[in-house]
């Protein structure tokens, strides 16, 4: 009898197995899988197609991500319910809507990429096994059949440093913290968050076979990270290599690049191998990005190093084929151009704002990327960053350009397209618009997708948020060619303040591009109608990220007048502006709380549940604290530049951290003002001053920019340990209806605390 059992319960796991879809509609919905009959049939040209059976809606398509595709599009289109990042669970109807006419779409972009190296640390850091199935789920409904998959790439390292004989304390001075591990594995530095204890091996170790073994069930194709010469800094003395110094990035020390014509290469390129092969398998793809954000290095031969690194590759898996980004300088022509067309892959990392395959942009390439295939991807996010954002024009733009004979070259060699932001969970929309593009032969208006979009998300058509998203997708989404601002708007409240604050970090533009009325409009919209959709998830997400939006800009407005009143010695005024932006910062505090997704706590509690001790918990917690603020320690933050890359618009962050900054910076101007008279120009005439006009002379005498220690305000929030909860507070729908109110009336019924 228990033979009897565990036969049948082999049997019942391979069933359960045997169609993975299935398996998907039952986390979406318990018992949803009965309502729907999925065939996989065999085919050379991917595709999916929608039909009827009696009372059960057909799903074709010639593999399971395709039919998964094919599920998002019915559930969109047909049923009114769209699955993103904060809700992959619906209530499917108890009848579903009939499939009255069949419909069936194809594509010859048959590869589909997911994610940039920078989303496993600034999204992904401390996922467990839970979040990461949700996101698996989320790539196979759009499209994805080629996602990176480096989780656990430090445990590979590890056994490799070890076997060469590395210590256990020199390994964790080399391998990065679970918040930085990106940035060691692309080369950029060394050690910093470190050192992992050995748990977090064992727990990455796992958590990577479970990555795989699902990607593998449902016929993706993981892409592995690849061996590209990184070695310790310290390889030179330490095991006699020739090595090429890397210098510093931002600050950091980075690890060296072993020279390919060192006659050890090939071992220690042989022994990672072995070891990732050991843990992971072996894969059809392999990651490779030497080189990364350095300048030239006449000490390298490129050809000769991309050579090794291919021969390295093709030992493991001679049909292997290396993916590399296309970002600034890479891939380099010197280490490219010698390679067989179908042996590299690049990820025109940036094709909606800096495209390199022959569109006009900062970065064109006027051969594009010659003989090497490559695939189009929508980067949209930076940092991670709260804010709307998109390209829809130019997006549309630059992917339909391709079908033009001018542009030929480059679209024969067009393999697909691919998903590189450097964070996810942001923009719903604009990812929805490029999950699609595939499977849309002819382009098409955005208004009319935009309409569609919002029917499927909310599950209904209302014609006043249908204008909200019009007015959203003419000016905040539709970020004009020519502008290369990187990602999100930035909000002025994440920024460390000064007299004339134009960005949060360093590297971007914070001067608008659309107008701010449109922003303030949209929220103003979507509040007219809340009361009707309060419960809807995907409504009350929207409404708070939209209305979110308004008051960020509508407090850089409140900003500049706070300002301006300094300048022009208006105390009394000051007092008033400044405490205003305050209680902006404080209300958008306040509003965020009510979802979990806009909350810090969303994320150091994810950082703390990682942790197996107590000293774990803490270090895991700084990485998390560390990487949203000052990224580094003093000299990277400040004079690297890094400090608030990764700046969050979160409920915490405001009231505790940025509130801190502004609260310090409008006293010490207050106690300026106090301390000085204003200037009378006609006064200031003599001397070297005596040609100076009035407007002049008084500029010379206004009060100047005060010199504050932002990092020593913004080191003791990285270092404690209150905890936040990531439970939401109070409703969307009412916050949001305060915010309009204050807004539009200048009413603001709470304090916070402060």
């Amino acid at each position: 009898m228990r033979k009897l059992l565990t036969i049948i319960g082999i049997l019942l796991s391979i069933q359960m197995w045997a169609n993975p879809v299935d398996d998907l509609l039952e986390r979406i919905d318990k018992g949803a899988s009965a309502k729907f009959k999925t065939q996989l049939v065999k085919s050379d040209k991917d595709f999916f197609e929608l039909d009827q059976a009696g009372n059960k809606v057909v799903i074709r398509g010639n593999s399971w991500v395709n039919i998964a595709s094919g599920l998002n599009w019915y559930l969109k289109y047909y049923a009114g319910i769209h699955l993103s990042w904060n809700q992959m669970q619906a209530k499917l109807p108890a009848k579903l809507p009939a499939v009255t006419k069949k419909e069936r779409r194809e594509t010859d972009l048959s590869l589909r990429y997911d994610f940039n190296y920078c989303t496993f640390s600034y999204s992904m850091a401390f996922w467990d096994w839970k979040r990461w199935e949700k996101e698996i789920d989320w790539m196979a409904l759009h499209g994805i059949n080629m996602p990176l998959a480096i989780v656990g790439e430090e445990c590979v390292w590890r056994n490799m440093l070890l076997k060469l004989g590395y210590t256990e304390k020199e390994v964790g001075e080399f391998i990065a913290g679970p918040a930085f591990l990106a940035w060691w594995e692309m080369n950029n530095l060394e050690g910093w968050g470190g050192p992992l204890p050995t748990s977090w091996y064992a727990r990455q170790e796992k958590l990577q076979k479970q990555i795989l073994a699902r990607m593998k069930q449902l016929g993706m194709h993981p892409v592995l990270p690849g061996y590209c010469g990184m070695v310790p800094h310290d390889a030179k003395e330490k095991l006699g290599l020739n090595v090429a110094d890397a210098g510093l990035w931002n600050g950091f020390q980075r690890p060296a690049n072993l020279l390919p014509t060192d006659a050890r290469f090939s071992e220690i390129a042989t022994l990672y191998y072995n070891e990732l092969t050991k843990l992971f398998g072996k894969a059809d793809y392999y990651s490779m990005d030497p080189f990364h954000e350095s300048n030239d290095d006449p000490n390298i031969d490129y050809a000769k190093a991309g050579q090794a690194m291919m021969q390295a590759m093709k030992r493991v898996n001679p049909k292997a084929v290396w993916v590399i980004q296309g970002w600034t300088e890479n891939p380099r022509e010197a280490m490219v151009d010698g390679m067989k067309t179908g042996d590299l892959l690049v990820l025109d990392l940036f094709s909606e704002c800096r495209p390199m395959f022959g569109i006009p942009s900062i970065w064109k390439r006027e051969q594009g990327y010659k003989q090497h295939q490559w695939l189009f991807c929508l980067l949209e996010n930076f940092g991670a960053n709260v804010g709307l954002h998109g390209r829809m024009d130019q997006l549309l733009d630059n992917f339909y350009m391709l079908q033009s004979s001018k542009f030929q070259a480059q679209s024969s060699k067009l393999k697909g397209i691919g998903f590189t932001m450097e964070g996810s969970e942001n923009n719903p929309v604009m990812f929805e618009l490029m999950s699609e593009l595939p499977w849309r032969p002819e382009k098409f208006t955005k208004e009319q997708w935009v309409k569609n979009y919002v029917k499927a998300r909310y599950g209904v058509e209302d014609e006043a948020i249908e204008k909200a998203w019009l007015t959203l997708a003419k000016s905040i989404y539709n970020c004009p060619a020519g502008n290369n601002q990187q990602g999100p708007h930035e909000s002025i409240f994440c920024g460390r303040p000064t007299l004339n604050n134009f960005q949060a970090s360093s590297w971007s533009k914070m001067k608008n591009y659309y107008d701010p009325a449109m922003t303030k409009k949209a929220a103003k919209l979507m509040n007219s109608v809340a009361e009707k959709y309060r419960g809807n998830n995907n409504f009350e997400y929207d409404l708070v990220d939209i209305t979110r939006q308004a008051l960020a800009d509508q407090a850089r407005l409140q900003y500049q007048k706070t300002i301006a009143d300094y300048k022009a010695f208006s105390r009394k005024q000051f007092d008033r502006d400044a405490d205003r932006f305050l209680k902006m910062l404080l209300l958008q505090d306040k509003l965020l709380g009510t979802r979990t997704e806009f909350r810090v706590g969303h994320w150091t509690q994810d950082a703390v549940n990682a942790g197996t001790t107590a000293e774990e918990k803490k270090l895991y917690e700084w990485n998390a604290r560390v990487q949203i603020t000052t990224w580094g320690n003093r000299y990277c933050a400040d004079t690297g530049g890094l400090r608030d890359y990764a700046h969050k618009e979160w409920q915490g962050l405001l009231k505790d951290f940025y509130y801190v900054r502004w609260k310090s910076y409008f006293d010490a101007l207050a106690a300026q003002m106090k301390a000085q008279t204003a200037p009378q120009p006609e006064l200031l005439g003599g001397g070297p001053n005596a040609t100076k006009t009035a407007a002049e002379l008084f500029a010379m005498a206004l009060p100047q920019e005060v010199k504050l220690d932002y990092y020593a305000m913004e080191e003791p929030w990285t270092l404690d340990q209150t905890p936040y909860s990531a439970a939401p507070e109070g409703s969307p729908v009412d916050v949001a209806k305060e915010v309009i109110d204050f807004m539009f009336n200048g009413q603001c019924s709470m304090v916070n605390g402060k």
